[in-house]
């Protein structure tokens, strides 16, 4: 790597003493790939969401990090995922997302898999007309699965297999969002959103964990939610954010709100949280909807931002429901595009020889600097 392990050091001091991540973390390729290997596919990153394979047979190809990967919904209703690869030559098998009725076929030699991903049929295999052969053994090449997750509607991997149990790597975040871990819908297409982000993954996770920039970046969303509204999360591991005590967003000239969870804690009667799952998610908590903002790294400086907006009650799929759905949505996409001048701003100056990282506000950026700590232990590893 091509920081010195002093520089790091410096990240992973108490707030008040630390430094940011040195420059290279933002515009050295070299740095990039180890984070790959170190940050990305030891630990728990999110993937996708289980609305984009919602029926038995569905299924989705996307490529993370290099890795050529499919979502596939088996007819057991179980969403896996695997690697969007042959056993025999290692050819891609889905090029897009497609509803499968019978096998998953690989349009080279014809290999044929069940969708939980065991080998079906070899054609040919032991010569003309011979579909078996003593060598080909198919209960040993079956696709290879990657690790799997899913909690509150987005899909985690863990690529190289060797994390702790989501259950315990999402400890703090599944017992502080327990009230809403419960059936979520997607409703209408609206609410699914992507946009493309000129800035290293990290910054954007930065920028949404902390609420310092909201007077200046987020005016409309200051005037009713403002600073002083907000306060931080911290907790041990991959964890941090920032919550409100103020959430009431008006949608409808009539006062009407969509549908909310049932039974969850008072606290959320006005207030929502925006918990940041290290590596690369941020979550929006309301009462009445959640969202998932998904971080995709692509290279150094480039990043596609994947937004999924869900909803506690499938009524709102309705046509009574569409017109604050639309509006909904374009609050968050709203929100959302304000920050990537930010974000695209940071990136530039990361390319300023003499920044050293910057220096974190003890009462405003704690968030920030947990992040940062994280990604230092993670590299120094």
């Amino acid at each position: 790597m091509t920081v010195h392990p002093s520089e790091l050091a410096a990240v992973t001091q108490p707030v008040t003493n630390a430094r940011g991540l040195p420059n290279a973390f933002y515009t050295d390729p070299e740095v990039f790939e180890e984070e790959k290997r170190k940050v990305f596919f030891r630990n728990w990153a999110a993937l996708g969401f289980f609305s984009d394979v919602p029926e038995p047979g569905d299924a989705k190809p996307l490529t993370f990090l290099g890795q050529p990967l499919v979502l596939i919904r088996g007819r057991d209703g179980v969403l896996r995922v695997f690697q969007n690869v042959c056993r025999h030559r290692g050819m891609i098998l889905i090029e897009r997302p497609q509803k499968i009725e019978r096998a998953i076929r690989c349009p080279y030699h014809s290999w044929c898999y069940e969708l939980d991903g065991s080998l079906r049929t070899t054609p040919h295999v032991g010569g003309p007309g011979t579909n078996r052969h003593d060598a080909i053994k198919r209960d040993e090449l079956g696709l290879f699965e990657v690790r799997s997750h899913t909690w509150l509607g987005m899909v985690f991997v863990n690529i190289d297999g060797q994390a702790p149990a989501f259950e315990e790597y999402a400890g703090d975040a599944i017992a502080r969002y327990a009230d809403f871990d419960k059936p979520l819908y997607k409703c209408g297409g609206e609410g699914t959103f992507t946009m493309e982000v000129k800035a290293n993954w990290k910054l954007a996770i930065e920028n949404g964990a902390e609420s310092y920039h909201l007077p200046w970046v987020h005016p409309g969303l200051n005037s009713y939610s403002r600073l002083e509204d907000h306060y931080h999360i911290e907790a041990h591991g991959p964890l941090c954010g920032q919550g409100t005590t103020v959430y009431n967003p008006s949608l409808s000239e009539d006062g009407r709100r969509f549908p909310e969870f049932a039974d969850f804690d008072a606290k959320w009667n006005q207030g929502a949280e925006y918990p940041m799952l290290f590596p690369n998610i941020m979550i929006g908590v309301h009462k009445d909807q959640l969202w998932g903002f998904i971080v995709e790294p692509v290279s150094h400086d480039r990043s596609i931002e994947h937004v999924q907006i869900y909803y506690a009650d499938p009524s709102v799929a309705g046509d009574a429901w569409a017109g604050m759905r639309k509006k909904n949505a374009e609050m968050w996409a709203g929100v959302f595009a304000e920050d990537i001048f930010v974000v695209e701003g940071m990136q530039r100056g990361r390319h300023a020889t003499q920044f050293d990282g910057g220096k974190f506000s003890p009462v405003m950026d704690n968030p920030t600097h947990d992040f940062h700590a994280w990604v230092a232990s993670q590299m120094m590893a």
